[in-house]
């Protein structure tokens, strides 16, 4: 694990993410540019809306790798903050934010591509329902677990981190890539209950055996 991990960061953001927003964060420190942690959010969050359009307008493999590009460069903010010993709660607050938007149109995206599927009109709002709902209910499972329970639910039971963000935007960057955009909701969609129902059941059943 690289000294920019966390403990917390999925597989995708282990193996590949952290890696390659590394390298750009000490490329932008070498380089004294005048990016603030904030404004590499808000980067993030411009090419999360931008591979949003491409989905939108039918250009699926550009999208695709803008959202994977997206998701590589949601980590350069923090690591830029902590390198400059800048690090706050209120940039982390703003990611956070910015990065639950981002999913949103994303997803929001997908399911205008997928409504002109013939046969999948109706089945591609459910899906987009349950893809935003799951993102939603995954990010308040974190912030629950770690306020109730005193850790990440991501480190507490089976399943280690199998719908965290960076996992599921690799899912829907592969599968809108290959002009799927209606699997690419349902994978997440599948993906983000199952973890939080089985998460969920983890950190009932820790907080049951400290009698809380």
């Amino acid at each position: 694990m690289s000294g920019d991990s966390k403990p917390t960061d999925g597989p995708v953001s282990r193996l590949l993410n952290r890696r390659i927003a590394s390298a750009i964060a000490s490329a932008i420190i070498a380089l004294q540019l005048p990016l603030t942690p904030n404004m590499l959010s808000l980067i993030s969050f411009l090419t999360a809306t931008a591979a949003a359009v491409l989905i939108a307008l039918g250009h699926f493999l550009a999208g695709g790798i803008l959202v994977q590009a997206s998701s590589i460069l949601d980590g350069v903010d923090g690591i830029v903050a902590r390198k400059r010993g800048v690090a706050s709660r209120a940039g982390g607050f703003l990611d956070t934010m910015l990065d639950r938007y981002a999913d949103t149109v994303i997803y929001l995206a997908i399911a205008y591509a997928a409504s002109g599927i013939p046969g999948l009109e109706k089945w591609a709002v459910l899906a987009a329902v349950a893809a935003v709902s799951g993102d939603i209910l995954v990010s308040y499972l974190h912030t629950r677990g770690e306020r109730d329970a005193g850790v990440h639910p991501s480190l507490v039971g089976p399943l280690d981190s199998l719908a965290s963000r960076d996992v599921r935007l690799l899912v829907i960057a592969v599968l809108t890539a290959v002009a799927r955009p209606f699997e690419a909701l349902a994978a997440v969609a599948f993906l983000s209950h199952v973890y939080v129902a089985v998460k969920s059941a983890s950190i009932f059943s820790l907080l049951k055996s400290r009698g809380a």
